[in-house]
């Protein structure tokens, strides 16, 4: 393949992937607009602030079911096939609310919220886990990057708009921009160069031979399967520490979440939604800054931030979320959330690029339990941290559940600096005397994408991550 041809290849790539993230981010502002005016709405049918957090619930627990089926739904779909029918899933659910009579609405705003939970958690885990198809490797930190930015700008952009949105124009356009927004993202789906039917066949025998190696025989001799999710975790050990305090740290965001309404109202009883805006603008700013460093950083030097980026990503963001909530003053608290947003990006891409490190079908199996284990920290904080705001306040609860997460954290970094000394240690280890080995290096094992002869050279060698090579989940376990 000639070098023309192969950075042709590599530049239709780059141009559909930033169409489908135009439209990811169109969509997510049609979320974060909905995250308010489905909320306002529920209370407004229902007169009851029990039912919004109901409402919230079956949300999340729609998406806690959906993280764990989802290797299944794509054993028999096409990612693009998936990431399709999941917008238009939550286009019609939205249509189906608008249209629904009067005295259906209640049970039609429950059949929306797990709709939208369940399918944007489909969407979600599809997309990340197949940005190295999209893109190819080596540009993982990059593509993660780009999408981080745009959900970030999105959320401002969501928030800052629902009072306006729904005060002028009510909430049937609220929805039925939102609707609009989810049929944008599923047109430029199909944009994509996959196919859409199910072209998956060889997957599943893939995953079953990996789900295999974890299998065990019961006494009668018949094998017995072990889910495969969970051997994904025993292949790469550390993984399952990374999803944990992934865990931990949306337990942490459920308590920030919670108490920023509690604490804005604190500051000033008569005008409570400044401090919240201000701070969730500043948040985005910070995580749209740190996207460019990131992007520029990995340019040039052709690295990733690397397993402990995740750790000290992680710490950096509960520490500035807990001062936070310290009383500081205005300038010190812009500060703090500029730094708590560059450090939520950091820790955003950094996760994502190492999980899709993993070779194909284990990814898809990690991303779901990922998933899965967020939706189920964020909801049980949910609950835990409102009664906790009762009694407690707001920067001793944020404190708590915070503190829980650098505390994981601390563990974690430890563990990925033993396992770099380990392999330092070890004859003819990659980079022998590095900080940050080889396996941390996008590319240090195979071209990437857009090189000269990449093709030629990765189907020679068989290395890279998402085809099984000598590299399979080396950057998750950090040694």
């Amino acid at each position: 393949m000639t070098s023309g041809t192969t950075s042709g290849r590599a530049a239709l790539q780059e141009r559909r992937y930033r169409i489908l993230v135009t439209g990811y981010a169109i969509s997510s502002y049609g979320t974060f607009l909905n995250v308010v005016a489905l909320s306002l709405y529920v209370y407004a049918v229902t007169d009851r602030a029990l039912a919004v957090g109901v409402f919230m619930a079956v949300r999340l627990a729609a998406g806690f079911v959906a993280g764990l089926a989802v290797v299944a739904v794509l054993a028999r779909w096409s990612a693009k096939g998936v990431m399709f029918w999941a917008n238009v899933a939550q286009a019609a659910a939205l249509l189906l609310l608008v249209l629904a009579p009067d005295g259906f609405r209640t049970g039609t705003l429950f059949a929306v919220s797990a709709v939208v939970g369940a399918s944007g958690t489909l969407f979600m885990v599809t997309l990340r886990s197949s940005i190295p198809d999209m893109v190819g490797e080596g540009r993982h930190t990059w593509a993660n990057s780009l999408m981080v930015s745009g959900r970030s700008m999105a959320m401002v952009a969501g928030f800052a708009s629902s009072g306006v949105v729904v005060s002028l124009l009510g909430y049937t356009a609220a929805f039925l921009v939102d609707m609009a927004t989810f049929l944008v993202c599923a047109l430029t789906v199909l944009l994509l160069p996959m196919p859409l039917s199910p072209a998956r066949g060889g997957d599943e025998s893939d995953g079953g031979s990996d789900s295999e190696k974890g299998s065990e025989k019961d006494g009668q001799g018949r094998r017995r399967r072990v889910p495969a999710a969970l051997v994904a975790l025993g292949t790469v050990p550390v993984l399952g520490l990374m999803v944990a305090l992934r865990g931990i740290d949306a337990l942490g965001s459920s308590s920030h979440n919670a108490a920023l309404p509690v604490y804005s109202t604190e500051l000033d009883a008569d005008n409570p939604a400044v401090f919240v805006s201000v701070f969730w603008c500043v948040w985005a700013l910070g995580n749209v800054l740190v996207q460019q460093v990131l992007q520029r950083y990995t340019k040039r030097t052709g690295r990733s931030v690397g397993a402990l980026g995740f750790g000290l990503g992680t710490i950096a963001m509960s520490g500035t979320f807990i001062l936070a909530f310290a009383g500081l003053p205005w300038a010190a608290t812009v500060v703090v959330a500029l730094l708590a947003g560059a450090a939520d990006g950091l820790t955003e891409v950094s996760y994502t690029s190492h999980l899709q490190t993993l070779p194909n079908p284990l990814r898809t199996h990690a991303f779901g339990l990922s998933a899965t284990v967020e939706n189920l920290g964020f909801g049980v904080g949910m609950i835990v941290v409102a009664a906790a705001l009762d009694v407690f306040t707001p920067l001793s609860v944020v404190g708590v559940a915070h503190g829980a997460a650098i505390v994981l954290a601390l563990v974690y970094v430890a563990r990925v600096l033993r396992g770099r000394r380990a392999q330092e240690a070890e004859p003819g280890s990659d980079v022998p005397g590095s900080d940050v080995p080889e396996s941390d290096v996008p590319g240090s094992h195979e071209p990437r994408s857009d090189e000269p002869g990449s093709d030629e050279r990765e189907g020679e060698s068989g290395a890279g991550p998402a085809r099984g090579g000598h590299r399979d989940g080396a950057e998750v376990s950090g040694g």
